[in-house]
């Protein structure tokens, strides 16, 4: 399952709705009136959007900084990690760090940046890395989760 799990770009955690949203959709999806569903953008725009997101800059520094990251996760001791490294079974794939790289570009792209920085990287690791990093059977005996593992990952290694 980790290999299928890994062909997401992401794991967004979302919490519940209120308890009058709850009631809401009930009542919407019991009497059926969801509304029209009307098209927002076509497929050329999307890839316009694409296009232009590609333009975001990204310097060697920013993207030595995703690899890191990515290489933390595999080799903590390289990162002074001990702490959690018995915690990890499995460091993030080569995939992981495509996807980080292309998240942090489309959040830069979204806050209308010529660039990315670390900034856009931290902002998006754990959600492209918490579904990544497979945690040992000691690690989720003691309630150690991905995201714990991840901010001490991003706490370590050093920011360009």
């Amino acid at each position: 399952p980790e290999a299928q799990l890994d062909r997401f770009m992401m794991k967004v955690v979302v919490g519940y709705n209120t308890k009058e949203q709850e009631l809401e959709i009930a009542r919407r999806a019991a009497n059926n009136t969801f509304g029209i569903i009307e098209q927002v953008a076509s497929a050329k725009d999307l890839e316009m959007l694409r296009d232009e997101a590609m333009q975001i800059h990204i310097d060697e520094e920013v993207e030595r900084y995703i690899v890191d990251i990515i290489e933390a996760s595999r080799h903590p001791h390289a990162y002074n990690l001990e702490e959690i490294s018995h915690y990890i079974e499995f460091g993030a794939s080569p995939r992981a760090t495509i996807d980080l790289y292309k998240a942090a570009r489309a959040v830069a792209y979204l806050k209308h940046q010529e660039y990315v920085s670390p900034i856009e990287v931290a902002y998006i690791a754990l959600e492209v890395l918490r579904h990544r990093i497979i945690l040992t059977y000691e690690a989720q005996a003691e309630d150690i989760t991905t995201d714990f593992i991840i901010k001490k990952i991003l706490e370590a290694v050093p920011i360009p």
